[in-house]
């Protein structure tokens, strides 16, 4: 069953985080990650969510959506994400 990484970021330093967003392409191909949204524009329908940058990731199972955020492939980006943006993320199976 697919799993689905849901992320909002609000980015604190664009210039570095340009780097993060080349690097982790590669770190998801690994794991069979895709991304469906990756920073498009979004449109509030309800509520107050207003996320800066929002992304939408694809996996073929919630097992290799976890092994991808804690693998070494991850590690070097994932680090360089945390220093230069504030992130929520979620992981969820599909239907």
């Amino acid at each position: 069953m697919a799993a689905y990484l849901v992320v909002q970021v609000d980015v604190k330093d664009p210039l570095r985080y340009e780097h993060y967003k080349r690097l982790v392409p590669e770190s998801l191909a690994k794991y069979g990650g895709k991304f469906l949204v990756r920073g498009g524009g979004t449109e509030t329908l309800e509520g107050t969510w207003t996320p800066q940058r929002f992304v939408l990731v694809e996996f073929p199972t919630l097992e290799q959506a976890k092994a991808w955020w804690a693998s070494p492939e991850y590690a070097e980006a994932k680090a360089l994400r945390q220093a230069t943006a504030h992130t929520e993320m979620i992981v969820a199976n599909g239907v």
